[in-house]
């Protein structure tokens, strides 16, 4: 079933002085313009296209990437706002809407928002900043330790919110962060836990014993920096640790635990050493 606002794989029907048409099953033929036909293209050939209106509401095919598509979130920079609404640049030749009713607050040219990808009663594809309206409509059944994609989306008193695999809202406690982040940003983050009201903790970094792999050549690069000392040990507070390391103290104490089973380095009362 063919999509809107989608990539779709069609095959090439035949080819016109202006580009080609792609047999779009049952809603017809669709132009795909001679300035996105790659070179060679052959009848028959089936083509990986995007589906859009153009400025005339005209439903055409073209082989450029949007940076977004419907159902998703991206950080898009308005470049022009007039009583429609304003117009974010998605990487076509048509910007995207998004009308003033889909604007949290009113929207200005040259700044950038993050916003959703949908297809509006009207059959238009447009964007919206309402962002709740799209988010945790499914019950989360994300395990801990779990590895997600996450979009930075606004900063709070706590820390940072995240859409978490274009689905649910997750939170970033910024007590955890060894740096600032932005809005937009795409990062890979891990399940700390989902709480009973659905709410779900994250973390930039491994959880448990994948983070005690990652810390490993980490602490051993940081001992060889230090001259061979550090003044950390499994008693030491956890806010030293995270400072030194961004990594909670169990996940530290694994660690250590790990190395020096491995006989890499020697725990005493003052702190570890390289073995």
């Amino acid at each position: 079933m063919l999509a809107l606002g989608k990539q779709n794989r069609l095959a090439v029907k035949k080819e016109v002085d202006f580009g080609y048409f792609l047999d779009g099953l049952e809603w017809g033929d669709i132009l795909l313009p001679k300035r996105y036909a790659p070179a060679g293209l052959e009848i028959g050939q089936l083509l990986n296209v995007f589906l859009y209106l153009d400025s005339d509401d005209q439903l055409i095919a073209t082989t450029e990437i949007p940076k977004i598509q419907v159902g998703q979130f991206a950080l898009l920079t308005a470049v022009d706002v007039n009583k429609v609404g304003a117009f974010l640049d998605w990487g076509l030749s048509k910007d995207l809407l998004v009308p003033y009713s889909e604007q949290p607050i009113p929207m200005q040219t040259g700044k950038r928002y993050l916003v959703h990808c949908l297809v509006d009663k009207s059959n238009r594809i447009i964007g919206s900043a309402k962002l709740d309206k799209f988010l945790d409509k499914v019950p989360a059944s994300y395990q801990e330790k779990q590895t997600v994609s996450v979009i930075i989306a606004n900063h709070t008193d706590l820390g940072y919110k995240a859409i978490i695999n274009q689905q649910h809202w997750g939170l970033l406690f910024k007590d955890q962060l060894k740096e600032r982040l932005y809005p937009g940003q795409q990062l890979t983050a891990y399940i700390r836990q989902v709480r009973p009201d659905g709410k779900i903790d994250l973390s930039l970094n491994p959880i448990g014993a994948a983070k005690a792999t990652t810390l490993e050549p980490a602490i051993l690069e940081a001992l060889q920096q230090a001259g061979g000392f550090l003044p950390l040990h499994d008693k030491s507070s956890p806010e030293a640790i995270y400072q030194q390391f961004s990594a909670s103290k169990k996940a530290f104490k694994q660690a250590i635990g790990r190395l020096f089973k491995a006989k890499k380095i020697r725990i005493e009362q003052d702190g570890i050493y390289l073995a």
